[in-house]
């Protein structure tokens, strides 16, 4: 009977403690302690260690030497963008998304476009059976005799199906779905991730196979498993989006060959994922000509590609002891603090008002330069005023209500001349000359919704 020892980890912060505790020492967090059964060091095969990482002795900087990366296209421009090129030789993937959201699409789709370069792809499939992958590959028009399926959770099967196929690809779907004969715990557990986790990279940096795995989310959002799973990847791609609406978004939060900056849209459709080469496009197709309150466009900068989004609020006197404050696509915390600006400069009363934002499109904004463009869509629709519908809104708020300037603000400005705006509000320090679209700087949130209503 092997012994084992159990201990408790917080997965904010990585402190493990012998018991289990509500409130984490460290960090200060509630309910993060999970609990971790592990081997010990005797009993446990240490085969599976990343000998690639030893070196004899430390080596002066400008000892090592340093190849050219080699990356494979897989001809999705819209991946190839998050990816910074495409897939790099001998690296380690994690894609992660809500259920339902079509991450085995994409991965199946990828696979396909791979293998028509000539490519070998071994797919692991734990959570589905062959015949299953079979159907969708048909549905998606896939059909190529350089890709393996293989149905397996066990990953001393996984591993030396890997070493006698030698594919220049591997995918698995998913993580949280295989398991190690040497790591303690169920299927799923931290310590079977992790072990699993570790053979994968150790097979892809030793052998430079292209290893891609999906990864499960949580309730709230963040992947599931242990933290140390995103730091043992290369890159961690997030596929976001409404499961019933055809709009996907492609996110890289790690990427340690490329940019983080850059996102991929898709639209799906019944014969898989398609390339939205133009989102502007389809961010605004939907937007009506007619001004209405409460509703404003603004310009974020994601990568190298501006998007033109439309901010929709919703102000009405509420029913309930407290006001609710919803949002969609928009940090709750963001809200609150325009919402606080808004009341102490503008002097907006808000306090027993319902307040509904929403981005149009299924998109998220989490730059400050959005905080201009849900302060007026707020402010327009509390005032039942209009903010006209040619007229772009960029710009930060700062606790004492005046605008702060952005970054790449001759980029988001052309990105609106390029579809059709005619005017433009935008911070003080931002002020640029233009012949092709009417620029109007603000220094004061007063200031920015006095010149809205005026624009009309």
């Amino acid at each position: 009977m092997v012994k084992t020892k159990t201990k408790w980890i917080c997965q904010s912060c990585g402190y493990e403690s012998a018991g289990y505790l509500g409130k984490c020492p460290a960090c200060g967090e509630w309910g993060t302690f999970t609990e971790e059964i592990t081997i010990p060091e005797s009993t446990s095969n240490n085969t599976n260690m990343p000998e690639f990482i030893n070196e004899d002795k430390p080596l002066s900087l400008n000892e090592i030497a340093v190849g050219e990366e080699i990356r494979t296209s897989t001809n999705i421009s819209e991946l190839d963008r998050v990816l910074g090129g495409g897939f790099v030789k001998g690296s380690l993937t994690l894609l992660a998304g809500d259920p339902g959201i079509g991450k085995s699409t994409l991965l199946l789709q990828t696979a396909g476009q791979i293998c028509a370069q000539g490519k070998k792809v071994l797919y692991i499939t734990a959570e589905e059976s062959a015949n299953q992958l079979k159907l969708r590959a048909q549905r998606l028009g896939i059909n190529s005799e350089r890709l393996y399926i293989y149905p397996q959770t066990l990953m001393e099967k996984i591993k030396s199906e890997i070493e006698e196929v030698k594919p220049d690809f591997v995918m698995l779907d998913s993580i949280q779905a295989v398991w190690c004969q040497n790591a303690a715990g169920t299927i799923g557990s931290i310590s079977q991730i992790r072990e699993c986790c570790s053979v994968l990279m150790h097979l892809s940096k030793s052998r430079g196979v292209t290893v891609i795995v999906v990864g499960h989310v949580t309730k709230d959002g963040n992947i599931a498993g242990p933290k140390v799973l995103e730091h043992m990847v290369d890159t961690v791609l997030q596929f976001e989006g409404d499961r019933y609406k055809s709009y996907r978004i492609l996110r890289s939060i790690k990427n340690r060959f490329g940019a983080t900056t850059e996102i991929g849209i898709f639209e799906m459709l019944n014969g898989g994922l398609k390339e939205i080469t133009n989102p502007n496009e389809m961010f605004l197709n939907e937007r009506s000509q007619i001004s209405t309150p409460g509703s404003a466009i603004i310009v974020t900068d994601d990568g190298s590609r501006p998007l033109l989004v439309e901010i929709q609020a919703l102000v009405g006197t509420s029913s309930y002891p407290s006001p609710r404050r919803v949002t969609n696509g928009v940090d709750l915390s963001r809200l609150h603090q325009i919402l606080a600006v808004l009341e102490k400069r503008v002097g907006l009363n808000l306090s027993k008002q319902d307040v509904y934002v929403n981005v149009m499109g299924g998109m998220e904004v989490n730059e400050p330069g959005a905080d201009l463009g849900i302060a007026l869509a707020i402010a327009t629709c509390a005032s039942d005023i209009v903010v006209d519908s040619q007229t772009i809104i960029i710009g930060e708020i700062g606790l004492s209500g005046e605008i702060h300037p952005v970054e790449n603000i001759e980029k988001r400005l052309n990105e609106a001349v390029a579809n059709g705006f005619k005017k433009a509000i935008l911070p003080y320090a931002n002020h640029v000359k233009s012949d092709k679209i009417e620029i109007v700087p603000v220094k004061k949130l007063m200031d920015a919704i006095k010149f809205s209503t005026s624009l009309l």
